[in-house]
């Protein structure tokens, strides 16, 4: 029997969901419904007793405080929708509930679930409609059925139980979700005899991603071989060499021009970027405790002497723009995978989050795009489901919004790891059995690498449906533990998560010194139905693969065994030098190692990089825009969204599982202040170290000069972790490049120049890059247009610091009144305020009530010489420093630090504020006494200039003197004290007071939700 569950709020109209539906249906401009009502609807293929049911319901099923569960109605006096998951869509949640059910003695054979919306008004079906595909229904993942007044819902224990579109229908295969199992089929593609428009051509049909050298070059290893390649071959050479993956342009050949005016000022030929600038910065650094940098699934450095630390950031923005919550759920998931990769206990993840405009107006939505509420809704849940689950502290990120992320958010996902010194094993040998643990294989993520080599477009979601993953973390949990054990016990010789590609990109790897033999019929499979090419590119989650000596193997399968792991041997290393692939005895793949990994032509690019003919040299002889009212223009900074608290998202992520963070994302009195990063010290290490984790983010910078962007996002993240307490000469950097179409010589000239960015400023630090991640082709297309809508160039610089002693970690929020206040670091004239956006303008003005019955705030800034809002010039390096950070890092480390803020977005402005607002106490300022250089003439340029290398400190008056003698040399002033009364007070440089206003209302304005 099919017999359905209805799970409903106790008390409807205090649902926060509900509230929140109405609030959107009213947003598309729709006559809201008087009342709405979700439901969770569970769909049992069982047959169970009344009490079995009932025990369902209430021990498993609903919250017994504020829930209700029920058959349904016969019948319903409203409107509804009801929406489900595709068929071939994993369904984590259905999975773990007859998992629990056979725990309780209940055997449910499977199970589905969905949502019901009953909408209580006056709605058209066309209403209908457009709010299940604006708000309720994704159908890259979804589908969805409406139904008007008086819905008839048949017997909920009927054999054969179909809601009108098929989807419940047994004979539609739902309940099996790929329909029945087929013979192991393995397709011949014709290839050997195209001409070019016909290799083009079978690219583009097979979403394979590959221009016409890459497919000629396969077309011509094929020729050799006497053969045409089977649909794995193509689509094993397709993920193994896309950008994704191979990284081609950052190891491409690129010819490289600067001009300006017209003229070319430098011409080079870059033989691969990534070798000549990211991985040359790390070789000129030389740093000896970098234990693994580039060579792995994440770069590994030492911590003490007895652990060292993995660190990896990916990013997962393709299918975060398709479906928000699984996209970002499986981002999570799969860095969390590659800590694993590398034999490493995941500690702590991190998120920088990246969204368009919240208050679009629907109705100016490109075509197949999704509203960037519901992105940034999505995104935010699939962010807290995985990590709060699996049990890993989220305790660092950023939020930014433009504009330009309209069509393509991007969604950052970091890991940190700790294994004991010498623990990751990465050498396997001929005869190890290759040995498949964690998840089953289903269709989720096919294609998902080449995915996510290519642009958007609006018919995306339509024909990369497949591309989708979907997490369960659950499942990644026991994994974990049970890989832990092994390593422990030193079962396995090498180990590596199935990420892009799938069982293709791991066993590929892990075996491609030696050569592999895989038995596709032994993967153990979420459903029959599945070709022998989709077990093999399938991108299901939670899976890892490992080379174990086939002596280790009982070993290893009594671990899975005890933890409820699936552990499944699919084939041995060999030492053939080729991948060879089988489907009991049908070949399925038989490619060369060398090949595989090596055979890519390399492309060859042009770059050209046009200097803006207003920045130069002289940007300080630039004239200072006009601020009007300096105290407005803070409050108009504390409420831009990229600035503002981002409290009502942090509280939803678990900072403190595991009990190792100190210093946590929100600090002060209230812990609602903005911590410059977060420090952490595991409770397995028993030294004094501890790990101060930070970023550096800020593409308003790059759409002026992607150079100034790079260098201002490495200081930025250094001075994160310096501020609290970390040696800058222990600090390892990552870098998350995300770029529009690299074939586009615009576009490949600002990557270009970012890239020489980050190599001058990691060589200036002497820090070293141990991993990194591009994500380019983030452009959306219209196919009906042809307009092409690239993001802002964006690049992430991610820093982890090691803190010398964790009792000297340092927060920076005010600490006590007397205390003096330090400025250390110069300000420059230069980048006098982020832009503020005509969208962000109208938002200030009280458009969404963040400032409702106040007085309007204008933009912060007239027309400066940066052109229309005042932009400025970016900021350039700051030849001190690195000098001046491991002097102010000898300060903190000595205890002269009470508190340290970095100075970055609004400048030392809006750094004051929020050391105000975090500590409640006031501060009275002197701006007088701020260290500047000669050009810097009024008090505007010193408050919200965002100059980098700069700090602000609080000091006891009595370790003023030893303070100022261990930053003899660095520039440095005091500039005020801390005060009990709550009010931020700050003269100019005249004397003037230009700013007085309450901490108060400082914080009512900064902690607005949007």
């Amino acid at each position: 029997m099919i017999i359905r569950i209805e799970v409903s709020p106790r008390l409807p109209s205090d649902d926060p969901r509900s509230r929140a539906l109405l609030a959107q249906i009213c947003a598309l401009g729709i006559d809201t419904p008087v009342e709405a009502r979700i439901s969770d609807l569970y769909f049992l293929k069982a047959d169970l007793t009344p009490e079995q049911f009932d025990r369902l319901g209430r021990e498993l099923l609903a919250d017994p405080v504020t829930q209700v569960y029920r058959v349904p109605d016969s019948e319903s006096p409203c409107q509804v929708i009801d929406v489900v998951p595709h068929p071939d869509v994993t369904d984590t949640v259905a999975e773990n509930l007859v998992r629990s059910a056979r725990t309780l003695g209940i055997e449910v054979q499977a199970a589905r679930t969905g949502r019901r919306y009953e909408l209580y008004g006056d709605l058209s079906e066309a209403d209908l409609h457009t709010i299940a595909r604006q708000l309720c229904c994704n159908e890259v993942i979804q589908t969805y059925r409406v139904e008007m007044t008086k819905s008839q819902i048949p017997n909920p224990k009927s054999q054969l139980w179909s809601l009108g579109f098929g989807i419940w229908d047994l004979g539609f295969g739902y309940w099996s979700l790929a329909g029945a199992a087929r013979p192991a089929t393995v397709e011949i593609i014709p290839l050997c005899d195209l001409d070019t428009a016909g290799l083009v051509e079978l690219s583009r049909v097979r979403r394979l991603a590959l221009d016409a050298a890459e497919m000629a070059t396969i077309q011509g290893y094929f020729r050799r071989e006497g053969r045409e390649p089977t649909d794995a071959e193509l689509e094993t050479l397709a993920q193994t060499w896309s950008e994704h993956c191979s990284h081609k342009t950052f190891k491409g050949v690129i010819d490289y021009e600067e001009r300006a005016a017209g003229q070319v000022v430098h011409r080079e030929r870059i033989d691969g970027l990534l070798r000549s600038t990211i991985m040359a910065a790390t070789e000129a650094a030389g740093k000896p405790w970098v234990h693994s940098a580039f060579e792995d699934n994440a770069g590994i450095i030492a911590f003490d002497d007895q652990f060292d630390l993995a660190f990896k950031v990916e990013t997962h923005n393709h299918p975060s723009a398709l479906e928000p919550f699984g996209g970002a759920n499986t981002g999570v998931g799969g860095v969390i995978r590659d800590i694993l990769g590398v034999s490493a206990r995941p500690i702590a993840n991190t998120d920088i989050l990246c969204f368009g405009d919240q208050d679009l107006p629907y109705t100016e939505l490109p075509e197949g795009v999704l509203h960037p509420r519901r992105v940034m809704s999505g995104v935010v849940h699939g962010i807290e489901d995985y990590g709060n689950k699996m049990g890993i502290p989220t305790v660092n990120g950023a939020i930014l919004f433009h504009p330009g992320y309209l069509a393509n958010p991007l969604v950052y996902c970091g890991c940190l790891g700790l294994l004991p010194q010498g623990a990751h094993r990465r050498d396997p040998r001929p005869g190890d059995v290759l040995v498949v643990i964690g998840g089953r294989t289903g269709r989720d993520g096919l294609r998902g690498a080449t995915f996510s080599s290519a642009e958007l477009t609006n018919e995306t979601g339509q024909i990369a449906t497949s591309a989708v993953q979907i997490g369960h973390p659950i499942e990644e949990k026991r994994m974990m533990e049970a890989i832990l054990r092994a390593r422990d016990a030193g079962l396995y010789t090498a180990i590596t998560d199935c990420g892009a590609g799938g069982l293709s990109s791991a066993v590929g790897e892990m075996a491609a010194g030696h050569g592999a033999r895989v038995h596709l019929e032994c993967v153990p499979l979420k459903y029959q139905g599945l070709a022998p090419w989709e077990i093999w590119l399938s991108e299901a989650q939670e899976r890892m693969v490992l080379a174990i000596p086939p002596a280790n193997l009982p070993a290893v399968e009594k671990i899975c065994l005890d933890l409820d792991v699936e552990c499944s041997s699919i084939g041995e290393v060999t030492d053939s030098g080729r991948l060879e692939v089988v489907y009991g005895e049908t070949a399925v793949a038989d490619l060369d190692m060398g090949f595989l990994h090596k055979g890519c032509p390399r492309r060859e690019l042009k770059a050209v990089y046009e200097h803006d003919t207003d920045f130069g040299t002289d940007y300080t002889e630039s004239s200072v825009p006009s601020v009007g009212n300096p105290c407005r223009a803070l409050l108009a900074l504390l409420a831009d969204p990229n600035i503002a608290s981002k409290e009502f998202i942090v509280r939803r992520y678990d900072h403190e599982v595991q009990g190792a963070t100190v210093v946590k994302p929100l600090v002060g009195v209230a812990n609602d202040g903005p911590s410059d990063g977060a420090v952490l010290k595991p409770l397995v290490t028993t030294g004094p170290e501890a790990i101060a984790l930070g970023c550096g983010i800020n593409a308003r910078y790059g759409l002026i000069d992607p150079y100034a962007m790079a260098v201002s996002a490495v200081d930025e993240a250094i001075r994160n972790v310096v501020a609290l307490g970390a040696d800058p000469d222990r600090v390892a950097l990552l870098d998350n490049f995300c770029w529009g179409n690299p074939r586009l010589p615009d576009r490949l000239g600002g990557l270009v120049r970012a890239a020489k960015g980050c190599y001058d400023a990691a060589v200036a630090y002497g820090v070293p890059f141990i991993s990194g991640k591009d994500s380019l082709n983030n452009e959306y297309t219209d196919r009906r247009t042809g307009e092409s809508r690239a993001i802002p160039p964006t690049l992430l610089i991610s820093a982890v610091g090691i803190i010398p002693d964790v009792s000297r970690a340092v927060t920076m929020d005010f600490k006590e009144p007397g205390n003096l206040v330090y400025v250390v670091g110069l300000t420059r004239n230069e980048a006098l305020t982020p832009t503020l956006s005509q969208g962000e303008r109208g938002l200030l003005q009280g458009e969404r009530g963040l400032l409702q019955g106040r007085e309007p705030l204008p933009s912060p800034l007239g027309r400066g010489a940066g052109g229309e809002g005042g932009e400025g010039w970016p900021p350039q390096a700051a030849p001190e420093g690195p000098t001046t950070m491991r002097a102010l890092h000898r300060a903190i480390r000595t205890g002269l630090v009470r508190a340290c803020h970095d100075c970055s977005e609004g400048g030392l402005a809006v750094a004051l504020a929020e050391m105000c607002i975090a500590g409640r106490l006031g501060a009275e300022i002197d701006l007088g006494a701020v260290p500047r250089s000669e050009d810097v003439v009024a008090s505007e340029t010193i408050l919200f200039s965002e100059s980098n290398a700069r700090f602000v400190v609080e000091v006891r008056p009595e370790d003023a003197a030893a303070l100022e003698a261990s930053l003899s040399g660095s520039p440095l002033g005091s500039i005020g004290t801390v005060r009990s009364e709550q009010r931020l007070m700050i003269s100019g440089l005249r004397g003037e007071t230009i700013i007085e206003v309450s901490v108060e209302r400082l914080r009512e304005i900064w902690q607005r939700e949007m």
